[in-house]
């Protein structure tokens, strides 16, 4: 596999190395970005969640102090105004990276296939002085070129699942704040 993988590389043109490790950048900062923001909302889901569950049990019981929206209802005021400022900034703060992803979703195939279009535009290039071209001699240098596409694709994937999945919980975050902006607004 890793000797695939060397003869690939040695054969191919500067563009698609170039294209190859942009696409291995996607990657891995995807990957970070999925990582990072995953347990972080995790943990801020979980803290909400908790929070809206003793809002709803004590009805005499203030804000959870883990929970974000605490350090608005500091003076004990709970206006509407300031606890819906505070879900925005709140939102923000939690999907921040997540447009990353979706960049990267949208473009990585394209990046794939510009490397693509150049190694199919190179092995036209080698093969326009020979005389008779068969198809078992275009069709390496040709394959060769699509895995560049392919690769493109494979790291769109990542970053669009990754995108929804991120996106899902931030809109879950967000009914949790909602829920106990409104409990704090109806007992004001």
């Amino acid at each position: 596999m890793i000797d695939i993988f060397t003869n690939y590389l040695s054969n191919s043109s500067a563009i698609t190395i170039i294209v190859l490790l942009v696409l291995s950048i996607y990657l891995i900062s995807i990957i970070w970005v999925f990582i990072y923001r995953y347990m972080n909302l995790n943990a801020l889901v979980t803290n909400e969640k908790r929070s809206l569950e003793s809002l709803v049990m004590n009805s005499h019981m203030t804000i959870n102090p883990l929970s974000k929206l605490s350090r608005c209802t500091k003076n004990n005021s709970t206006s509407k105004e300031i606890l819906h400022a505070c879900e925005i900034s709140i939102i923000r703060e939690a999907s921040v990276g997540i447009s990353w992803l979706s960049i990267v979703a949208s473009t990585s195939p394209f990046i794939g296939l510009f490397g693509t279009v150049v190694g199919i535009l190179e092995a036209f290039a080698v093969f326009a002085g020979v005389e008779k071209v068969s198809f078992g001699t275009i069709a390496p240098a040709i394959s060769e070129a699509l895995i560049v596409t392919a690769v493109g694709i494979f790291v769109a994937i990542f970053a669009y699942t990754f995108h929804q999945i991120l996106s899902r919980k931030v809109y879950e975050l967000n009914t949790y704040l909602k829920a106990q902006s409104e409990i704090l607004i109806s007992r004001a």
